[in-house]
């Protein structure tokens, strides 16, 4: 059994195939796949998918700092909002996005800040994204720890001394398609992390991991991430599932 600890699979990309695709991804042995938001524009889609396959998907509620413009404060307006309203498994997805622009980088900040101090309150998980921000996100994470944050840091790609940073900080590495590119060196920085502090993820429709490279991304997928992390630490697939789930289920208390 594996879990997809980041699937955008109610997106717009799967609309062809949505039913198909958890079937594909039930058969593979993905047995429950975290959903993170995106923003207001998102939220809808993503409970209906909830709504649908209760047992599987399991949906979390933020905004993603790549949605954070003027009107930030109504979107965030729009997170408590539903907050109130049903059950949310961790806050995300959040963080800080400068590969774009760096236009809204205090608000994007001051956006941040103000969900982990959700999830503080409410006692629950926040997924991070961080795109050319590593040591920008890791300060205010660092600042706001208090020993009640807990997390992922989504799709990391980073440096062995960020890894180290993060899991001293208390925070899981969410592990994605990236670890099976031959122009990464992902597989070497995780050697030196204990796999209890990673999860897995797809991250999907995005980084399809190789054989699939270039396709859509879908959370069936996932099998080849776990045969990659498992000839890394040169396990059997199944230790790796097993303890990855573990981790996961720990983590967002499903």
């Amino acid at each position: 059994m594996l879990i997809d600890t980041h699937s955008h699979i109610y997106s717009e990309d799967f609309i062809q195939d949505r039913d198909e695709a958890l079937k594909r991804a039930d058969e593979s042995g993905i047995k429950k796949i975290i959903l993170p938001n995106i923003d207001s524009g998102s939220i809808k889609h993503m409970l209906d998918l909830a709504g649908a396959y209760p047992n599987l998907c399991f949906p979390l509620i933020g905004l993603h700092p790549t949605s954070v413009e003027d009107d930030y404060q109504e979107e965030l307006e729009a997170i408590d909002y539903w907050l109130q309203r049903r059950k949310f498994y961790g806050i995300g997805e959040i963080g800080i996005d400068l590969y774009w622009e760096s236009k809204f980088e205090k608000e994007q900040k001051d956006a941040f800040r103000y969900q982990l101090r959700l999830a503080k309150n409410l006692n629950l998980p926040v997924v991070i994204h961080v795109r050319n921000s590593f040591n920008q996100t890791y300060e205010i994470v660092k600042e706001e720890q208090d020993g009640t944050l807990r997390g992922v840091f989504h799709c990391f790609s980073g440096t062995i001394e960020e890894a180290h940073k993060i899991t001293e900080l208390g925070f899981l590495l969410g592990i994605g398609g990236v670890v099976t590119f031959k122009n990464s060196d992902l597989d070497e920085v995780i050697k030196d992390i204990d796999p209890h502090h990673i999860v897995l993820e797809t991250d999907s429709p995005y980084l399809a991991p190789v054989p699939k490279r270039g396709k859509r991304n879908e959370s069936s997928y996932l099998i080849h991430v776990a045969q990659k992390v498992a000839d890394v630490y040169r396990l059997p697939l199944t230790r790796i599932a097993e303890i990855t789930t573990t981790n996961a289920r720990n983590l967002f208390g499903i």
